[in-house]
């Protein structure tokens, strides 16, 4: 399995959740983060989005066909989120959020029920049950 956990960059406020947009520091770091990974990733992959604004303007940072899976929304659970992953063959590109996209960097890698934290905009990329990557937009 190859899996990328990519939480979403820097929104804005507000009280519909689902509708928060990101701010232009989000958009430029949405940028540069699919930059670095368009230049690293096979020819093939899914990227498979929260139905967030957020979190669909940050994976069409990309510029690859994104498939929209209500089962990331805020609140995933571990379970949900690997469902997503397995629907897809070859690498998958979850793009979501915190503390859930932490939870499945625990339970992947240590096995563990707990919620670690992936910065916003960051990426932790996976495969073969180990960590290839940790990639943040302030290390870009």
């Amino acid at each position: 399995m190859e899996l990328i956990l990519w939480r979403h960059a820097d929104a804005e406020e507000g009280v519909d959740d689902l509708a928060r947009r990101l701010t232009k520091k989000g958009e430029a770091d949405a940028a540069a983060v699919a930059k670095w990974l368009r230049a690293r990733l096979p020819r093939d992959f899914t990227v498979a989005s929260s139905p967030a604004v957020r979190a669909q303007q940050t994976a069409a940072a990309l510029k690859a066909k994104v498939v929209d899976e209500p089962a990331l929304a805020p609140g995933a659970s571990v379970p949900a989120i690997l469902g997503v992953i397995e629907k897809h063959p070859g690498l998958v590109i979850v793009v979501g959020h915190q503390p859930d996209l932490g939870r499945a960097a625990a339970q992947l890698v240590a096995n563990l029920r707990a919620e670690w934290h992936i910065e916003k905009g960051a990426l932790w990329w996976f495969s073969r049950g180990r960590i290839k990557a940790v990639m943040s937009p302030d290390l870009l």
